[in-house]
């Protein structure tokens, strides 16, 4: 009898190194506010962590965008600050205000951070959830967010701009700070690799404050944690593809894309696909990079936003998406047009 042949779903492929034209295609916070059905779950089952912490409602969000537009890739509805919450900080998501976390951590006293692998429990059923209902051509993505974005979080007790206070405490002490990047990269491994267990077939890290770093902070604080967790994944999970995506880091992707071993990139909405072409190692998958501004504009912006992107980045494997999240004033219609221009060849 002969052995039957196992086709990669076209993301999945595409990570793995094909190069496909319509390009696999997923967007950042896919799953949310922009959507009425979210609106409407969300509506009737309250705030946004009774969501994440509900394993049915989270699947269901997952699955919504997918079942409207046909996206290549359900990305978990869930949060990064998940990890820091299951590190026993407490964490809010305020109307208006953001995720709070508390105690915040800026004195540097890390002692009450005591992991709890059992936090993740409903995470890893809302996971398998998804692989089981979602079509064999669809790849279910999971993530986490990277050190230095969380620890920012959990230094200052919210997001900022310019993440100050947690850049002084690691020029003032680098050893205790490390300490605490430390724990953050055992966590998100063993919190991944979770993922992964329960039908995750690729990763996202996502450093979202990368880019407030320099030189010599960068490689410290997003290069070297990074590698850290992928080396540790590669070891438990060595056929699961991982997705960097450190936003902001400008110039400092290519040393990224270098140096940290992951298998794909993704592009924020300032890098220039052209010169990302050009600097990033050949045949590496590219993800991004459309302004979710560009999105909202909709019509003739839109549409030669759509082919530059599609033009510059023709010649490696690539994954249409975002540079950044959906934006919850996004219009259905604009995304629909999107996706008809995503489904011609070029």
């Amino acid at each position: 009898m002969a052995e039957e042949t196992h086709i990669d779903p076209p993301l999945l492929a595409v990570l793995k190194g094909e190069r496909r034209d319509p390009p696999p295609v997923w967007l950042m916070r896919q799953a949310g506010r922009y959507l009425p059905e979210y609106r409407a779950l969300r509506a009737e089952k309250g705030g946004f962590l009774e969501l994440v912490y509900d394993s049915d409602a989270a699947a269901e969000i997952t699955i919504q965008p997918l079942r409207r537009f046909g996206m290549d890739g359900a990305i978990l509805f869930s949060d990064i600050l998940i990890v820091p919450h299951a590190m026993g900080q407490g964490l809010t998501f305020g109307p208006g205000e953001g995720p709070q976390l508390t105690p915040a951590l800026s004195d540097g006293d890390f002692s009450m951070l005591e992991p709890n692998p059992l936090h993740f429990a409903k995470i890893y059923e809302t996971v398998a959830k998804v692989r089981k209902a979602i079509d064999p051509k669809e790849t279910m993505l999971g993530f986490a967010g990277s050190p230095w974005t969380i620890a920012t979080y959990m230094v200052a007790g919210h997001g900022s701009k310019d993440q100050a206070e947690t850049r002084r405490l690691a020029y003032k002490d680098p050893a205790r700070f490390q300490a605490l990047i430390d724990k953050i990269v055992a966590v998100t491994v063993d919190y991944l690799s979770g993922q992964i267990e329960a039908g995750a077939q690729a990763i996202q890290l996502f450093d979202s404050w990368a880019g407030t770093l320099s030189p010599a902070q960068f490689e410290r604080w997003v290069i070297a944690p990074n590698a850290d967790i992928v080396g540790r994944l590669m070891v438990r999970h060595p056929d699961v593809p991982i997705i960097g995506f450190p936003k902001g880091a400008g110039a400092k992707l290519a040393a990224y894309a270098a140096e940290t071993g992951v298998d794909a990139v993704g592009l924020d909405e300032t890098v220039d696909p052209a010169w990302a072409d050009a600097m990033l190692p050949p045949g590496m998958p590219v993800q991004g990079n459309l302004d979710p501004l560009a999105l909202i504009a909709g019509g003739e912006a839109l549409e030669q936003a759509v082919t530059r992107i599609r033009h510059a980045l023709s010649g490696r494997p690539h994954i249409f998406n975002l540079g950044h999240g959906i934006l919850q004033d996004t219009p259905i219609a604009h995304v629909e047009h999107l996706f008809d221009l995503l489904r011609r060849p070029l």
